[in-house]
């Protein structure tokens, strides 16, 4: 069994995949549009190229998202991603990197349980906690 994160968009999981897969190393194993599938009736001509569906491949892992039919998109809350990193420097790396364009709200920092810890709010909409726990 696997459990995976699903991404919603609107309109943007193409940039944001792409987003994803130079920050955090990743792979993006599809991207596939609503253009040319069995749901392209089911989206508008200039909705043809978003994404219907997209896997993308970091560390062993998967995020999958898409971009949701129109007029269903609701931007995300509740919940976030949570990156654990073995290296204070990639926490380093990675924290500012996906809070460009975005919202930091809580800094990199050291915390009682990590050496960096941070909480931001992508220019994408998702949130993320970025975190390096101090050796046990």
């Amino acid at each position: 069994m696997e459990i995976n994160p699903y991404l919603s968009f609107d309109g943007r999981c193409a940039e944001a995949f792409n987003f994803y897969a130079g920050v955090l190393g990743g792979t993006i194993i599809t991207l596939m549009p609503y253009g040319g599938s069995p749901m392209a009736n089911a989206v508008s001509e200039d909705w043809q190229d978003k994404v219907m569906h997209a896997r993308l491949k970091v560390a062993g892992m998967v995020i999958m998202g898409s971009d949701s039919m129109p007029g269903r998109y609701e931007p995300p809350r509740g919940h976030s991603l949570s990156i654990s990193v073995a290296d204070a420097a990639e926490a380093e790396r990675i924290f500012p990197a996906l809070a460009e364009g975005g919202t930091v709200h809580m800094e990199l920092q050291a915390t009682f349980w990590a050496v960096r810890f941070g909480v931001l709010q992508d220019r994408f909409g998702i949130a993320w906690m970025v975190n390096c726990e101090q050796a046990h």
